[in-house]
């Protein structure tokens, strides 16, 4: 059974949440944000590494930084 392919509800440009993430975690480079439309799975799977984090939570936090909601940290 496969997953549904994820697609980020995002209400900011990507450059200004990609900025955003970068301000909250240092660790983070431009080739670890590297990200188009439609290419979601492949940003998910290197942030997944990147950040030792789960999936669900990567997408929450991109969102809320997107949302201006920051659920940074």
């Amino acid at each position: 059974m496969q997953n549904a392919p994820v697609k980020l509800n995002l209400r900011s440009p990507w450059e200004e949440v990609k900025e955003k993430m970068k301000e909250n975690d240092h660790t983070l480079t431009d080739d670890d944000l590297d990200y188009s439309a439609g290419h979601e799975e492949e940003l998910l799977d290197r942030l997944e590494k990147v950040m030792g984090k789960p999936r669900e939570q990567i997408i929450a936090y991109i969102e809320s930084i997107s949302a201006n909601s920051d659920l940074a940290g």
